[in-house]
């Protein structure tokens, strides 16, 4: 499932980063903490792994 904003892109990284223990999961805030808590490993890395080209800054809400 590939990221539908920058904004989306690295939230996930920073998740990511968070459950391989790289950063501390005291560190994340917002979207990416709840993200590391529901996602897998390989769902965080497949919305990380997105293109940010063309990419809006944040999604839409509509």
């Amino acid at each position: 499932m590939p990221a539908k904003s920058k904004s989306q892109q690295k939230a996930a990284g920073a998740a990511l980063a968070a459950k391989r223990g790289d950063i501390k999961k005291g560190e994340l805030k917002g979207a990416s903490k709840s993200m590391e808590k529901s996602m897998s490993e390989k769902q965080l890395h497949d919305l990380a792994a997105t293109k940010r080209k063309g990419k809006p800054e944040n999604a839409s809400k509509s």
